[in-house]
């Protein structure tokens, strides 16, 4: 009897992965806000000082990337999909962490290190909640935006990349933020200094980033003997 052959192609395989991956690390690296030289003196120049990132903007860059070369490559019903499938890894890294931090410490574990740990990985209620649908509603957005001109024809694929990728990163600023600190501390600054330097991060890096897993995805498709 013939054995039947998955439909699934060698780059949604590889692309699915690694967005798994960066859907879980973008929660940790989030935890250390970073200065991005010319980026942060727009603050001083707008008058709300300089301005800082959290880090993990890095690993939704790169989810914003994957998410739009998989509909490039395969559709947007797939990219979608694969936005979807995306809560798995990040509800259970978040019920993971939960149980890891309600676990008793072993006592020959140095206190610095613990605190560092919980210090890290705790986070209340509400930026749990607002990180989960600011990345639902950000992540299915940009592939919406992206997609949407491919239906007269395509092309113009860095300009697609940049505009999806803006309009999308301004969404996750405001509903995060929202979500995560109305009515527990001024979000107006907080807001538009994540919102102007997400913003200039995607613009610059996400054309080039989609290209690029673009051409890796096609090139893994190409030399897929099967």
């Amino acid at each position: 009897m013939e054995t039947a052959r998955s439909a699934l192609s060698r780059s949604l395989f590889a692309l699915s992965i690694f967005y798994g991956g960066m859907v879980c690390i973008a929660g940790v690296l989030g935890n250390k806000q970073v200065s991005l030289g010319p980026i942060s003196e727009i603050g001083n120049w707008i008058g709300t000082g300089p301005l800082a990132v959290e880090a993990g903007i890095f690993a939704f860059l790169l989810l914003v990337s994957v998410s739009s070369a998989v509909a490039e490559l395969h559709g947007a019903d797939i990219a979608k999909k694969l936005v979807l499938f995306g809560f798995v890894p990040l509800i259970l890294s978040v019920l993971l962490s939960l149980l890891v931090l309600s676990l008793p410490a072993s006592p020959s574990m140095e206190g610095e290190r613990l605190h560092a740990f919980e210090l890290m990985m705790a986070g209340t209620p509400r930026i749990w909640l607002g990180g989960i649908v600011a990345y639902g509603i950000s992540q299915i957005l940009n592939v919406t935006i992206f997609s949407a001109p491919k239906r007269g024809g395509g092309g113009l694929l860095w300009l697609r990349s940049a505009v999806a990728s803006v309009l999308s990163q301004i969404t996750d600023t405001l509903i995060f933020i929202t979500v995560s600190f109305y009515g527990v501390r001024p979000i107006a600054d907080l807001m538009l200094g994540q919102m102007i330097a997400k913003v200039v991060l995607s613009a610059v890096m996400v054309p080039l980033l989609v290209m690029a897993v673009v051409a890796i995805g096609r090139k893994l498709d190409t030399n897929n003997p099967g």
